[in-house]
């Protein structure tokens, strides 16, 4: 927990991801498996390595971030 709350930035409704991992799911052997979908603009995508994950969430907050550049 951090000592000063109020200075840790806030959790944003557009970062919000939600993770379903397949039952065969075993990340203490490097294999995971299963579903990533971006709450706020519904994007999913299947995904067999932790790389494809990342990869899935650095693309779609790059475009949140573009989106918040292009309205301001």
């Amino acid at each position: 927990m951090p000592e000063h709350p109020e200075r840790t930035p806030s959790l944003q409704a557009d970062h919000t991801f939600v993770v379903q991992l397949h039952a065969t799911t075993q990340p203490e052997a490097g294999q995971i498996t299963g579903r990533i979908e971006h709450l706020v603009s519904r994007q999913a995508t299947m995904f067999a390595s932790l790389e494809a994950l990342v990869d899935f969430m650095a693309r779609v907050l790059r475009e949140v971030r573009q989106a918040h550049r292009a309205a301001d």
